[in-house]
């Protein structure tokens, strides 16, 4: 059995020529001009819009999407006005690639344009990450969907969505949970669980994240107080994203390869989907927990492990640091390193065996997606596909308030 999954392929087009930037700026503009007046002219059916858009001078790509795009914004979407950022979008007709190790930047792409022959390639500086499923597209094995062009102060991103088939996960004999707890100072710590007992603990740090937060949050801050450039914070702030989705990437596969040296292992995860709703921590620990991506970890964990074959569930998250794994009760952690029960008296790994334990014992006969209670709220468990779906939505420009 196979499935599809659904990702969101991410590229920054390398400096372009004074030329090509013109031709890219004058693309985005008119297309936006385009959208505009069709959104204002309420138009809800592909045909009105191709009335609107077709004396605009576009690509045929650009026509196509906004024909399929805007008849969406207020039937599906409810949209009652549009994003001043709004991204260039393009029907995957646009998706043409090119490869060369002889380049500095091996992919290219042809930048589509009005007009006949009017076309140009531009290298582009993919995520490193994603370099398998970038082969997979030039050779057939993960097809193009929408493609979107945002212009950034000081660069041009690229994001295509592809879609390929992975080996559907299913329900292995004799599984090994291995429980994966996401937080601060430890970004992540994982423990396996097997036949009760729990083997070979892992866990990374999250003191490098947590400096570059903090840095990051000092650094914009004495920006904005200085009244600088807004390309010179958007540079240090896309300094510093980088910088965390690097940490991001790294921990994720950290995790998927612990999981794979155990046999028929099933990652098991919190659900945090409320968690910022339910955090009431003090407004000065709120912010810090708020600001750290734990359900993006938990994404990319997510995504390697389906990569790969390995079934992900999830629990509910409410008292997993406070329960101990041996004896299921509530114990006492009046310091965050120190867990006391007369089973153990660290919290270094509590979380992760609590994780593993609540799963193992809380057997699941739900579908995929479904939510299913058994027992009580504490065993409430859910599958995930592994997905990432990415519908069409305006890219909202970011506040410029300091990044916490």
């Amino acid at each position: 059995m196979s499935e599809t999954v659904t990702k969101t392929l991410q590229a920054t087009l390398a400096t372009p020529t004074a030329g090509k930037e013109q031709r890219l700026q004058r693309l985005l503009h008119t297309y936006r001009d385009a959208l505009n007046d069709a959104f204002d002219a309420e138009v809800t059916t592909m045909s009105a819009v191709n009335d609107i858009v077709t004396p605009y001078d576009l690509p045929y790509q650009a026509k196509d999407a906004l024909k399929s795009y805007i008849p969406k914004l207020r039937a599906t979407y409810n949209a009652d006005e549009l994003d001043d950022e709004h991204p260039l979008r393009l029907v995957n007709r646009a998706a043409t690639f090119d490869y060369s190790d002889e380049r500095e930047h091996g992919f290219v792409w042809q930048v589509p344009q009005p007009g006949r022959g009017t076309n140009f390639w531009i290298p582009l500086r993919i995520n490193p990450e994603q370099e398998s499923l970038w082969f997979n597209l030039l050779n057939g094995n993960a097809e193009a969907g929408e493609l979107r062009l945002q212009r950034h102060r000081t660069s041009w991103e690229l994001h295509v969505t592809v879609e390929y088939t992975v080996e559907e996960s299913t329900d292995p004999d004799n599984p090994t949970y291995i429980g994966f707890d996401v937080g601060e100072s430890a970004l992540i710590t994982g423990c396996a669980l097997k036949r009760d007992v729990p083997r070979k603990p892992m866990l990374v740090s999250g003191s490098r994240a947590r400096h570059l937060r903090k840095e990051m949050h000092t650094t914009l801050k004495r920006l904005q107080e200085r009244d600088a450039a807004e390309w010179r914070i958007d540079e240090r702030f896309d300094h510093y994203q980088n910088a965390l989705t690097d940490i991001v990437e790294k921990a994720s596969r950290q995790a998927v390869e612990y999981a794979q040296q155990f046999d028929n292992p099933v990652i098991v995860l919190e659900d945090l989907s409320y968690i910022r709703e339910s955090l009431d921590y003090g407004k000065w620990m709120n912010r810090r927990l708020h600001s750290w991506a734990f359900a993006r970890l938990q994404g990319r964990i997510e995504d390697k492990a389906t990569e790969a074959g390995i079934r992900v569930e999830y629990v509910n998250a409410a008292y997993t640091s406070q329960t101990c794994h041996a004896c299921n009760r509530l114990g006492h952690r009046d310091e965050q390193a120190e867990f006391a029960c007369v089973h153990t008296t660290t919290a270094t790994f509590q979380s992760s065996k609590q994780i593993s334990t609540r799963r193992q014992t809380s057997p699941v006969a739900s579908t995929r997606g479904e939510r299913v209670s058994v027992g009580n709220s504490d065993t409430m468990t859910r599958h995930r596909t592994g997905a990432v779906v990415t519908p069409p939505q305006s890219t909202v420009s970011r506040a410029r308030n300091p990044r916490r």
